[in-house]
């Protein structure tokens, strides 16, 4: 996954985001990751927590936390369930590699980080509520591990601190993600033209976490030039479990690759090329210099000689200058587009 952290991406790189979505269960998360598969990712994403790490007894849950699971379970208890044994990551690690998909985690700290580390965790992805957790930032940047850094939540300020710390341990292997933390985010909240303000900033890959329920704003982030897609991804949105209802099925993102493969067709390359269809066009819709009138041998031009009509195949407007003052080697008729060869 090296070629993630290089400024040439040529295709987007797509993250299925299957997160807690597993619900603990090592069946269901080998069932997702083969779906994410099949569905076009590139990659699968789950997050190494333990809740008592991570939360203390009386955090509240968020909004979309309280509509989504049990009403009479506290934060502490949503987190604890949610929890994925280190046994299970690496079972589905060695899962992922034999079904030949990307194996990507979230640490939530740094105990997490280094467990990652000793299973051989290649590319690690950052929450966007730890873009202040330089502690965890430093170990990632210290050790030279590649990190895709989600920025929800983030001022421009706080990722510039961030990438600091890659900076002083001389790490360039990070990508940023633009994110707005919300499960859905609503459309008005989007700003995805901030995505190119983002790249000339920082001077690295940019791409977008996509909390949306479709596929519109991924599609509007790649012609913005975001080279990462991650999207939260389930094979049930019925599933127990916070995030279940904001991610995408298989066939959703499904939709979304595809979608995403034809705009990259349409944008093509950052450079103006003539198409070999317009060469054709070209040829009969532009217009050329051709004789007004018909006119005799030694006749001498002037531009009240020339009109311009189609087709395209003779000299162009460009070239009267070259034409004036000339004379006719023979007589040439009406219409006739004359050739540098006609000239005396």
């Amino acid at each position: 996954m090296k070629f993630l952290f290089k400024k040439n991406i040529k295709k987007t790189f797509f993250i299925a985001e299957i997160g807690v979505n597993h619900c603990g269960n090592i069946n269901l998360a080998k069932k997702m990751v083969l779906a994410a598969k099949k569905a076009g990712a590139d990659a699968v994403k789950f997050q190494t927590f333990k809740a008592t790490s991570l939360v203390t007894p009386d955090t509240p849950k968020v909004k979309y936390q309280l509509s989504t699971t049990n009403k009479n379970e506290n934060h502490y208890e949503m987190i604890k369930s949610l929890e994925f044994s280190k046994e299970n990551h690496i079972i589905i690690k060695k899962f992922c590699r034999k079904k030949k998909i990307f194996f990507l985690s979230t640490p939530y700290d740094t105990e997490s980080a280094k467990f990652l580390s000793s299973i051989n965790c290649k590319v690690f992805k950052t929450a966007s509520a730890d873009i202040v957790d330089l502690a965890l930032h430093k170990y990632l940047a210290k050790n030279k591990k590649s990190v895709i850094i989600s920025t929800g939540m983030a001022t421009l300020l706080e990722i510039k601190k961030c990438l600091d710390i890659y900076k002083k341990y001389k790490n360039k292997n990070y990508i940023l993600l633009h994110c707005v933390s919300n499960y859905p985010c609503s459309k008005e909240s989007l700003n995805l033209s901030v995505i190119p303000v983002m790249r000339s900033m920082f001077g690295c890959n940019i791409g977008y976490s996509d909390h949306t329920l479709s596929y519109m704003s991924s599609l509007l982030s790649v012609g913005l030039g975001a080279k990462v897609i991650e999207k939260h991804f389930t094979i049930n949105k019925k599933l127990p479990g916070p995030d279940h209802k904001a991610s995408a099925t298989p066939l959703e993102f499904s939709l979304l690759v595809n979608k995403i493969r034809e705009a990259e067709i349409m944008l093509g390359k950052n450079k103006k090329i003539l198409q070999n269809e317009e060469k054709e066009m070209a040829k009969i819709s532009r217009k050329s210099l051709t004789l007004f009138k018909s006119v005799n041998k030694n006749h001498k031009f002037s531009e009240a000689d020339f009109v311009l009509k189609r087709p395209g195949t003779g000299l162009y407007y460009e070239n009267l200058k070259y034409l004036i003052g000339k004379k006719a080697k023979k007589n040439l008729s009406e219409n006739y587009q004359i050739k540098f060869k006609d000239l005396l």
